[in-house]
């Protein structure tokens, strides 16, 4: 049985359970993963982490990580390794990712993170090795997305990235069902990351190690993964 990692904790934020997982990428590699050498994407937490533990590169946790289409293609950017397998989206449309400012996770080469808006993101230049994107945005600079009802009737167990003012990043899955609101406000408040993204509500899932801890029993596009350093 995985225990949980010592960089992730339980908390209770306005009535609801929540683990943050603070990670150094000094400490840890983060990294984000969605398909099998075959080039056919995991479509699950679980397929995800299996096949990396087959790789013998079972990761410390995973959870997903960005939106995705019927056929699990990503709904926006998705660069892993350094290729890009799926470009910026900067289209209107409906849904939670369309609800703008929505925006993207990344990794450089030398380990550093950030969370920014997609716009600022699309200006800023960045070559990453990985990326994601996904929305909304849930902290821009410090304040909650300007469309966020403080406390929406729509509650589900959600999870998200962000990155705080020193480049740590944290990881947040909720045990309850929260709203839109509430789960900003977590990031803002408990996580303290001035820049957070909405990763996706209802078919959030966390793996420690090889055992699912939150498990949705629903699909997932692209994963984010946490490894220890190789040589640790």
């Amino acid at each position: 049985m995985s225990e949980k990692p010592k960089f992730c904790e339980e908390h209770i934020f306005e009535g609801a359970r929540a683990i943050l997982c603070v990670i150094d990428p000094a400490l840890r590699d983060v990294a984000l993963v969605y398909r099998d050498p075959e080039n056919r994407p995991y479509g699950n937490v679980s397929k995800a982490v299996a096949a990396l533990a087959a790789e013998g590169r079972t990761p410390l946790l995973a959870m997903n990580a960005g939106m995705y289409h019927a056929d699990m293609l990503p709904v926006g950017l998705y660069v892993e390794d350094g290729k890009e397998l799926s470009p910026l989206n900067t289209d209107d449309d409906f849904g939670n990712f369309f609800l703008k400012p929505n925006g993207v996770f990344f990794l450089r080469a030398d380990g550093s993170a950030g969370v920014m808006e997609t716009l600022a993101y699309a200006d800023a230049g960045i070559v990453p090795t990985f990326a994601t994107q996904s929305g909304p945005m849930l902290v821009i600079d410090g304040a909650i997305h300007p469309r966020f009802l403080p406390d929406g009737t729509t509650r589900y167990i959600r999870n998200g990235v962000g990155v705080r003012d020193d480049g740590t990043v944290v990881l947040a899955i909720t045990r309850d069902p929260v709203s839109l609101g509430a789960f900003a406000r977590l990031y803002k408040q408990l996580a303290d990351c001035p820049n957070a993204l909405f990763f996706d509500g209802g078919v959030s899932s966390l793996a420690w190690g090889e055992q699912m801890e939150i498990d949705s029993g629903e699909p997932a596009g692209p994963v984010v993964a946490v490894f220890e350093k190789a040589g640790d």
